[in-house]
């Protein structure tokens, strides 16, 4: 999980840019910590997928091909 100082100086820079614009280290930083921050938000969410189940009303397992895909990938590893 990216701590809470990142996600701070990333609002930072966000309203920075909106106010007075950033310096080319800024936008290098801003970058960087946005490329780690989505990082970190596409790990969590295989993660999440890695264990869900569909069911349909009647309680049948539909959960799709690419889902049990993932899932039995991670059960090998």
């Amino acid at each position: 999980m990216i701590e809470k100082e990142k996600l701070n100086r990333i609002n930072e820079l966000a309203h920075k840019a909106k106010e007075d614009g950033l310096t080319d280290g800024e936008k290098k930083e801003q970058k960087e910590l946005r490329e780690e921050y989505l990082q970190n938000v596409r790990k969590s969410f295989k993660n999440e997928l890695k264990s869900m189940s569909v069911r349909d009303p009647a309680g049948n397992d539909v959960t799709p091909q690419k889902v049990r895909d993932l899932q039995k990938k991670n059960k090998k590893e």
